[in-house]
């Protein structure tokens, strides 16, 4: 495992990160395992946020008395003074520590929010209190929209930036990456696996590893998974025809209109199940019709609660517009149904 120096920071990172949503789905033992083994492989970025319920809290437990061994990367959902200083607190605890290496507003991505995080009383001039404070080391930014992001790393505010990057999501390579880099910032690469919709993980860090400064952050649920992908930081690194093709058949796939899995649209106030919905016409193309119908039934069956409200288009970093893709998607469903005799209930 390489390490470097992230940006203009003092941190000394890995050349792998980790990212904390997938262990919330673990228990607690499992997961400070899964950590801890993943620490022992190399990684010594950690990525979490307030909001991904008791990840920081398992990241604190696995990592208690290694606080120098470990960079600690935390997230805020607040753009108020008092609610950005409460979740700082709050990780504080969690992570079992005085100091958060990389503290991150979390999700920037409309005007609106940058000028209320901003304004008197705001989230930006309280966490640069705390900076100065010693309770943080480094402030970052995260965004799902470009044109945003790259608005955002021009104030020189922050000291990273972190940003969705894949080979189907891929333009910030372009731009947003060249000017970070011109200004001194690290870059972190949310979503290297396009929200799941990825499922090679050979060839998505095949093309990651070409950018040796963009730190890519995968979520890890098992020990195998840590094998799997800090294993190709173990040989040479090298694209041949045949990862191009299969690249090119995911973008022909997925195109840029599909559901990340970033689950900011949820909970829909009727109750449908969103993000497992989005991404049937996916599971419909990788299972026969008889198995993709019963693997999502229970999601499909919640689509006609949809009254097109708009709250999740509001919500969407990407502004997908969900409630017509989910009847596309339903529709489908139906007509698999019918072809295999299984009608939805």
């Amino acid at each position: 495992m390489r390490y470097y120096k992230l940006g203009n920071t003092d941190l000394t990172v890995s050349e792998l990160g980790f990212g904390g949503i997938p262990i919330l789905r673990l228990e607690s033992t499992e997961a400070e395992s899964i950590l801890r083994y993943a620490f022992d492989k190399g990684i010594n970025f950690f990525d979490t946020a307030n909001a991904y319920r008791d990840s920081e809290e398992k990241i604190g437990r696995a990592f208690a008395g290694m606080r120098d061994k470990v960079v600690l990367a935390t997230k805020t959902m607040r753009r108020d003074g008092k609610g950005a200083l409460e979740n700082l607190e709050q990780s504080l605890r969690m992570l079992r520590t005085d100091y958060i290496d990389l503290y991150q507003f979390h999700q920037v991505a409309q005007e609106s929010v940058w000028e209320e995080i901003c304004a008197p009383g705001g989230a930006l001039a309280v966490l640069h209190k705390s900076k100065e404070d010693g309770k943080i080391r480094h402030l970052g930014i995260t965004s799902h929209r470009r044109p945003m992001a790259a608005k955002l790393i021009q104030t020189g505010l922050f000291g990273t930036i972190q940003f969705p990057f894949n080979f189907i999501e891929e333009a910030a390579a372009q731009d947003l990456h060249p000017e970070a880099r011109r200004l001194g910032l690290g870059i972190l690469a949310m979503k290297p696996f396009a929200g799941g919709m990825i499922d090679n993980a050979t060839i998505a860090f095949k093309y990651l590893r070409q950018f040796s400064d963009v730190l890519p952050l995968p979520g890890f649920d098992s020990v195998a998974a840590v094998d799997e992908v800090a294993g190709f930081y173990e040989r040479e690194n090298g694209l041949n025809a045949d990862d191009e093709a299969r690249m090119a058949s995911y973008r022909q796939e997925l195109g840029q209109q599909f559901c990340r899995r970033c689950e900011y649209c949820q909970p829909c106030p009727q109750g449908v199940m969103i993000t497992p919905a989005m991404g049937y016409q996916v599971a419909a193309r990788r299972m026969s019709p008889r198995v993709s119908v019963e693997f999502s039934r229970a999601a499909m069956e919640t689509v006609p609660r949809c009254i097109e409200c708009g709250v999740c288009i509001q919500r969407c970093p990407y502004n997908l517009p969900i409630p017509e893709m989910l009847k596309k998607h339903y529709d489908l469903w139906g007509k698999h149904c019918r072809e295999v005799n299984c009608s939805p209930r």
